[in-house]
């Protein structure tokens, strides 16, 4: 059984082609600009070449039908033909609080996913017209969606709730949601597994750090308060989203400026952040490479971004009382040690010491590190996220009849002799090349 993944961004979709029965990756891709002028594919197929090309693609479902295409493809594909496909897995970013668990997509959902759309603009508009589109091209299969919000369901009111009238909860649904759920709860799992613990009996602070960052208190196994609110801006500094800010201050600067609610919206959510300190960078390595070159922009950005991150960890400390690790993750979290250093830099105190040294090691999405002192009080891990292998399990387990909520769920992940064939092959290559990595390589 082949089952499809799709990940539809405002103007990407990423997918994954996963053989259930092998259990192993069979291609990866993504459509990049699409909507825009200019928009191409870049596909990796298994024991292939990288295969880029430029194809206009006006809407998702010519991105989509880009996708089948490339998959079906004599020379780069990898099936010949779409019926292999047997399901297909999407995400979706704002589940609102109607989906505590991952669903196979009907009538009813489109019309609850239609109606939260408001409260993540940016990503579930383009959810929603990925799913449509692929429902046009493969009408026979079932299509599941993966809400990032679904893990977040466990908070308790203290945490989830705001301070304001309480009626606006009730009947506007205002309310923290949280976000980039399918990744902690991998990167949870795999914690647990590294920690030889019960996963529901774990304490963990998990942060995702990408170009859309959040930090994760997972108490017990299950998430107890993250820093994203009822929309993915809230909480740490962002590529180009603010993080936490007086509310205040949009009213302010929209009085000063005349700026409307909309335009306001918009820079905040795509003109803020490391963009609007630096004015130009949002990739972490433009802004380290400015930064040495001593771009006082860059430093700036840099110091803000990291003392962010520090503030949560010190408060979900706090919360949970023992923390029994803390996880590093996603594009920033698994690949910029200079940024991991600036984060973990005067945290000692709080029982997590480094190892610059292994910190430097730590440069792969091929295996799971552990860049902590031997004597640190608590373990610093850094565990690359997979949230299509979360998305196709939950798919097939929907198909099945077997899926539930993850705490009445078991996962291939938790086992602590879980192993990812592509990403072993790729951790072997590796090791050819940097035998020092093994040295830092976290095991179950």
């Amino acid at each position: 059984m082949v089952i499809l993944t799709l990940n539809c961004g405002s103007s990407s979709v990423k997918y994954q082609v996963y053989d259930w029965e092998a259990k192993d990756v069979l291609a990866v891709g993504v459509v990049e600009k699409v909507t825009f002028d200019g928009s191409f594919i870049t596909h990796k197929a298994k024991g292939k070449s990288e295969w880029k090309v430029q194809r206009n693609c006006p809407t998702h479902t010519d991105a989509v039908d880009l996708i089948i295409k490339t998959l079906t493809d004599s020379a780069y594909g990898v099936i010949t033909d779409m019926a292999v496909i047997k399901a297909v897995g999407h995400r979706v970013v704002h589940g609102g609080d109607k989906f505590t668990k991952s669903i196979i997509v009907d009538d009813k959902a489109m019309q609850a996913f239609n109606a939260i759309k408001d409260l993540s603009p940016l990503h579930n508009p383009a959810n929603i017209m990925g799913i449509e589109a692929a429902k046009n091209i493969l009408p026979a299969v079932p299509h599941c969606a993966v809400m990032d919000t679904a893990w977040h369901q466990t908070m308790p009111p203290e945490t989830f709730l705001y301070a304001v009238p309480y009626e606006w909860y009730t009947q506007y649904g205002v309310r923290r949601y949280g976000f980039h759920g399918t990744s902690f709860l991998y990167t949870a799992k795999r914690a647990a597994a590294l920690l030889k613990k019960d996963p529901f009996k774990t304490n963990l602070i998990i942060a995702h750090l990408g170009n859309g960052s959040s930090i994760n208190a997972v108490k017990d196994g299950c998430s107890f308060d993250t820093s994203m609110g009822i929309t993915p801006l809230e909480g740490l500094i962002m590529g180009t989203r603010c993080g936490d800010a007086d509310l205040a201050l949009p009213f302010y600067v929209m009085r000063k400026t005349g700026m409307s609610a909309a335009e306001m919206e918009n820079t905040l959510n795509k003109k803020a952040g490391l963009l609007g300190i630096t004015g130009s960078f949002v990739d972490r390595r433009d802004i380290q490479k400015a930064a040495l070159g001593g771009d006082s922009q860059a430093l700036l950005a840099q110091a803000m971004e990291a003392h962010r991150v520090k503030k949560y960890i010190g408060a979900y400390q706090a919360v949970l009382g023992r923390v029994d690790a803390l996880v590093l993750t996603a594009g920033v979290g698994e690949f910029a040690s200079f940024m991991r250093a600036k984060i973990l830099d005067g945290l000692e105190g709080n029982g997590f010491v480094y190892d610059p040294a292994k910190n430097e090691l730590a440069h792969t999405r091929n295996a799971e590190t552990r860049i902590s002192k031997d004597d640190s009080p608590i373990p610093i891990y850094v565990i690359p996220t997979d949230e299509e292998l979360v998305m196709t399990e939950d798919t097939y387990a929907l198909m099945q009849g077997t899926y539930d909520i993850h705490t009445q769920f078991t996962y291939s992940f938790q086992s602590p002799s879980y192993s990812n064939k592509g990403r072993a092959a790729g951790l072997a290559e590796e090791l050819q090349k940097n035998p020092q990595l093994k040295t830092i390589l976290a095991t179950a």
